[in-house]
C-alpha cells in the first residue's frame, strides 16, 4: 500500500534551497572589504543546515516507501535514481562549461580533464552536492543493511565518530599540511583536497539518521508530538551555538572569510545545528502551527527547489557582474536585493522550462530528470 503523501519533504526541499542561493549570495558579498559582520552570519551561518539536510530529506525520502526486510531491486533503483541525478548532472556540467567558454574565456577541458573534473564535482562550484548524492545512491545496499540493524545506541556512536571524522578532515594542521606538500599533479593530491566533495562519511550520520526515521516513522511522528517544545529548543540553541561560535572567532581577530570557513556545517556545533533544524523543520511542516495559506507558497519552492538549485549561479554571477560593470560594490543593500533577484529569477526560469517540458519532455529530463509535469525533481 503506497503511503501518504509527506509534505514535510518538499517544503524543507523548498526551504533549503532559498538557503544555498543565500550562501551564495553572502559569498559575493565579502567582496566587499567593509561586509557586514552580521550580515553575513545571516547570508553564510544561519543557512548552514542548507546542504545536509538535502541529505536528511533524500534518505527520509527513500526509505519512507521502501521496506527494508524485502529484497532490494539495486538494479532498478539505480536505473530510477541515475536518471534522476546523474543525467541533470553531466547536463549541468556540460552547460556551465559552455557558458565559461563562450563568455568568460575559459578553455574547454579535455576528455581526461573532463572526468577528473566530473569525478570531484568541480564543473562549478555547487555541483558537488549531486556528486555525493550519487555516491549515497550507489552504496544504497550498505545503508539498508546498516538500518536493518540501527538503534539509539548505534545511532550515539555514530554521531560520535561523525563530528570526529568531520574535526579531523577540516581543522586537522597535520592533514592540511600533508596535502598542501604533495606534488601539484599528485592523483592522491586531488583525492584528497576535494574530499568534501565526494566523500559520503562527511554525512553518514544525517542521512542515515534520516533513512531510520523514515522507518520507524510512527514512534518518530509520537517523538515530535511529546518533545515539540524541547525539538524548538534544541533548534534555537544549536543555532546560537553556531553563531557563537562565528562571533567568537570574529571577535578574537579571525577575518569573516575565516569565521565563516570554521563555523560551518561540519565543524562539532554545525553538525549539531543540522541536527536540530532537521528535525525542527520537518515537525514544523508536519504539525502545520503556522497560517495554512502559506503551505501554496512551501509547495511551490519546493517543486521548483531543484531547478533553481542547479541553476541559479547563472542569475547570480549575471546580477553580479551587471554591478560590478556599473561600478557598484556589493553594499548590503545591494545583497539583499541580489538575493530577492536570484530568487524570483531562478523561480520564474523554472516554472517556464518546466511548462516547457510539458511539451517537450527532454528538457526536463535533462534539466530535472522528470519526464512528465506531474512528477517532482528528488
Amino acid at each position: 500500500m503506497k503511503k501518504p503523501r509527506l509534505a514535510a519533504i518538499e517544503y524543507i526541499r523548498g526551504i533549503s534551497m532559498m538557503g544555498v542561493i543565500g550562501i551564495h549570495v553572502g559569498s559575493d558579498y565579502l567582496s566587499n572589504p567593509s561586509a557586514n559582520l552580521h550580515l553575513i552570519a545571516f547570508f553564510e551561518v544561519f543557512t548552514r543546515f542548507s546542504v545536509p539536510i538535502f541529505f536528511f530529506i533524500s534518505a527520509f525520502g527513500l526509505f519512507y516507501n521502501l521496506d527494508i526486510n524485502e529484497t532490494f531491486h539495486y538494479k532498478d533503483f539505480l536505473k530510477r535514481r541515475l536518471r534522476t541525478v546523474l543525467v541533470p548532472y553531466l547536463f549541468w556540467s556540460f552547460f556551465y562549461l559552455t557558458v565559461n567558454h563562450i563568455f568568460h574565456a575559459a578553455p574547454f577541458p579535455g576528455p581526461s580533464e573532463l572526468g577528473r573534473l566530473f569525478f570531484f564535482g568541480i564543473t562549478h562550484y555547487h555541483l558537488y552536492f549531486l556528486v555525493i548524492l550519487l555516491w549515497f545512491y550507489l552504496l544504497m545496499p550498505v545503508w539498508i543493511a546498516m538500518i536493518r540493524r540501527m538503534n539509539l545506541r548505534s545511532l550515539a556512536l555514530l554521531l560520535l565518530f561523525q563530528i570526529a571524522f568531520n574535526y579531523v578532515s577540516s581543522f586537522s594542521p597535520t592533514l592540511y599540511y600533508y596535502v598542501a606538500d604533495l606534488p601539484d599533479d599528485s592523483l592522491l593530491k586531488s583525492l584528497l583536497a576535494y574530499r568534501l566533495n565526494y566523500w559520503v562519511l562527511h554525512y553518514i550520520f544525517i542521512f542515515l539518521l534520516g533513512g531510520w526515521l523514515s522507518v520507524h516513522i510512527d514512534q518518530f511522528h509520537a517523538f515530535m508530538q511529546k518533545y515539540r517544545m524541547g525539538i524548538c529548543v534544541f533548534f534555537w540553541a544549536s543555532l546560537l551555538s553556531l553563531l557563537g561560535y562565528y562571533y567568537k572567532l570574529i571577535y578574537s581577530g579571525a577575518s569573516l572569510l575565516q569565521g565563516i570557513y570554521s563555523a560551518h556545517q561540519l565543524c562539532p556545533a554545525g553538525v549539531l545545528y543540522t541536527i536540530g533544524a532537521s528535525i525542527f523543520f520537518f515537525t514544523l511542516f508536519t504539525y502545520q502551527k503556522y497560517p495554512s495559506f502559506l503551505n501554496p507558497l512551501f509547495s511551490f519552492l519546493g517543486r521548483h527547489s531543484y531547478f533553481s538549485y542547479l541553476a541559479h549561479p547563472l542569475f547570480l554571477t549575471s546580477y553580479s557582474l551587471l554591478l560590478a560593470q556599473s561600478g557598484y560594490i556589493m553594499t548590503a543593500p545591494l545583497s539583499l536585493l541580489t538575493y530577492f533577484l536570484v530568487l524570483s529569477s531562478v523561480l520564474a526560469a523554472a516554472v517556464v522550462f518546466r511548462c516547457i517540458g510539458t511539451w517537450i519532455p527532454i528538457i526536463n529530463q535533462v534539466t530535472i530528470g522528470v519526464s512528465s509535469q506531474k512528477n517532482n525533481a528528488g
